[in-house]
């Protein structure tokens, strides 16, 4: 039974890998094995009974209800320009460094991740706003294309994101789930603001690393990434810049500190800061004179294709662990984590790894819903913290973004990058970002309280 499992599994990879839509290929092979179990008497469709009850609460899971506002939010402020302001304005401020140009991609890859929450939508409109200016301006083609895939993937990590929402809500049911496998009948829980807040360190420190290294590649390779001309810089005075920095910055900065604070500050759970935030993204949108009747359709249409995947996906990902569940796969993945070599570091070790390895397939939704609640009891039961182990799953999947040949940021980079930019160049590019990355896995993995000494002081 438990080959059968990991068999699904197996053939659910290879459709995916042929380009079959993930939601319909989750359920239709885990309806065909369930088929197959209950003629050759391996499956018991009593497990199917649960789907119902499932899919009622995943209606009213009152979580779930961030995913379409962060989503509205998100696209509005895509919409609105306010990358294009950023980068120039940002371009202005640091253009009399060597990278300057560089930085100032990060730090605005940093403040849309922190507004939208969307990777696919940063690496693009960050790759057709920054790439041809970089090139234009002497940057080394592959610099220039790792910076814009690295910023771009730290949607991944930087709240309010996305895949931090889904995660805590995932992570909240394995770790209760844990907690009563150990016989903990008043279980503690863990919430998506644990995880917005635990991910808030890791995120800023990872961005430190960013620029850090660009600093070194313009001391070191000065040609690589040039300072903007003096006679652009000098076309506009100080008293112009800043009057652009206070139009370009302040007001996104506001919108994400009343979104982070009202959930840090427990003034308001994620799902009303993310009403919050979609109100504010429409205020920001009218106030740059970009909100009309038209483009709130657009924005409308946009956030319920998005939201309607997801929450397809997670339709699909509840038949899937269903059937997985009844053929013993659960039990199958306790036995295995258990008995590796190394104890909890082995484990984590294994799991990382295959998440890393599937993250070249899968999107990060279906690991959230397909993985997650499989191995998530398991190591949660092992008495890792929920919060350090959420932040270590986002971390994983962002490097797995941005590895090659797979890497979904590649991807996007490269479906708007000019025909002169080689894809060799954009994988050479990212490969110091995914030492980076792996260096801030190490770090957190030796240093837990990275992710965890923040909620503790947060809420106690």
């Amino acid at each position: 039974m438990e080959w059968l499992a990991f068999g699904m599994f197996l053939v659910v990879c290879l459709l995916l890998m042929a380009g079959y839509p993930v939601a319909l290929t989750l359920a239709g092979t885990a309806l065909g094995f369930a088929l197959l179990g209950t003629i050759t008497g391996t499956f018991d469709p009593v497990f199917l009974e649960a789907l119902p009850n499932r899919l009622y609460g995943i209606m009213i899971n009152e979580t779930l209800v961030a995913v379409p506002l962060f989503v509205f939010m998100g696209i509005m402020l895509e919409r609105s320009r306010i990358a294009e302001q950023l980068l120039d304005t940002m371009a202005m401020l640091f253009g009399p460094l060597r990278g300057g140009l560089g930085i100032s991609v990060t730090l605005v890859g940093m403040l849309l991740a922190a507004s939208t929450g969307i990777v696919g939508a940063t690496v693009v409109t960050m790759g057709l706003l920054s790439l041809p200016t970089m090139v234009r301006r002497g940057y080394d083609p592959a610099l220039a294309c790792g910076t814009i895939c690295a910023s771009g993937t730290l949607g991944q990590i930087i709240p309010p994101s996305i895949i931090l929402v889904l995660l805590g809500d995932v992570l909240s049911s394995a770790y209760q789930q844990a907690q009563l496998t150990m016989g903990l009948f008043s279980p503690e829980t863990v919430s998506v603001g644990d995880l917005f807040v635990g991910a808030l360190l890791p995120g800023l420190l990872l961005v430190v690393l960013y620029i850090i290294y660009l600093i070194a590649i313009a001391m070191l390779r000065p040609d690589a990434c040039p300072a903007i001309p003096l006679a652009e810089r000098r076309a506009i005075d100080r008293r112009e810049l800043a009057r652009r920095i206070g139009m370009a910055l302040i007001p996104p900065l506001l919108l994400i500190v009343a979104v982070l604070g009202s959930i840090i500050g427990g003034l308001a759970t994620p799902t009303e800061a993310a009403a919050v935030g979609a109100v504010g993204a429409m205020i920001l949108a009218a106030v740059r004179r970009q909100f009309n009747l038209e483009r709130l359709r657009e924005v409308m249409r946009g956030t319920t294709e998005i939201t309607c995947m997801v929450f397809f996906i997670l339709i699909g990902a509840s038949i899937f662990s269903l059937v997985f569940r009844g053929f013993g796969g659960d039990d199958a993945v306790h036995e295995i984590l258990s008995n590796l070599p190394g104890g909890v570091f082995g484990a984590v070790l294994m799991v990382m790894l295959v998440m890393f390895l599937l993250g070249f397939v899968l999107d990060f939704i279906e690991i959230t819903f397909v993985v997650v609640p499989i191995v998530g009891p398991v190591l949660l039961a092992m008495d890792l913290h929920p919060v350090w182990l959420g932040i270590m799953i986002a971390i994983n999947l962002q490097t797995s973004f941005l590895t090659p040949p797979f890497g979904f940021a590649l991807f996007y980079l490269r479906g708007v990058a000019p025909d002169t930019i080689r894809t060799g160049q954009i994988y050479r590019g990212v490969a110091p970002f995914i030492v980076i990355q792996l260096i801030m896995l190490g770090l957190l993995a030796l240093l837990p309280e990275l992710a965890t000494w923040l909620p503790g002081l947060v809420y106690g």
